[in-house]
This record gives C-alpha cells, sequence and structure tokens, in this order.
C-alpha cells in the first residue's frame, strides 16, 4: 500500500488491515519452508506495509493524547 491510501484510513480499518497482513506474513513463511514462493518480494514487502500501518496508528494515537 502506499502512504496516502494508509494515511485515508481509519483507526479500526488499520487494526484490521494490520491483522489481515499478519496472518497473511504467517501463511507466506509457513508455505517458503514447504517450496520457494512465486514471487518473494511478497513477503518482504507485506512486512514493510505493516510497519507503516503500525507507524500510522501509533502517530493517530499520539495525536489523540496531545488533543484530549
Amino acid at each position: 500500500m502506499k502512504k496516502y491510501e494508509i494515511a485515508a484510513l481509519g483507526k479500526q480499518e488499520l487494526v484490521d488491515r494490520i491483522k489481515e497482513l499478519e496472518d497473511r506474513v504467517a501463511d507466506i513463511n509457513f508455505y517458503k519452508v514447504i517450496e520457494q514462493p512465486q514471487n518473494p518480494m511478497v513477503f518482504r514487502n507485506s512486512k514493510r506495509d505493516i510497519a507503516r500501518m503500525k507507524t500510522r496508528l501509533h502517530q493517530l494515537a499520539t495525536a489523540e493524547a496531545v488533543k484530549g
């Protein structure tokens, strides 16, 4: 996902997407043991997307704490 796409997501959507991507990464990691993935970049990109989303979630929480 692009940075602007992540910025447009709400807090609950971010949490749902993070959970979804973490499950996907776990599946990819499991199947990587059995056979080589068709596209090995999917694993790296998914991990980066999770990191971006967690960063955005932290930014939202920090802004909320400062506000209220």
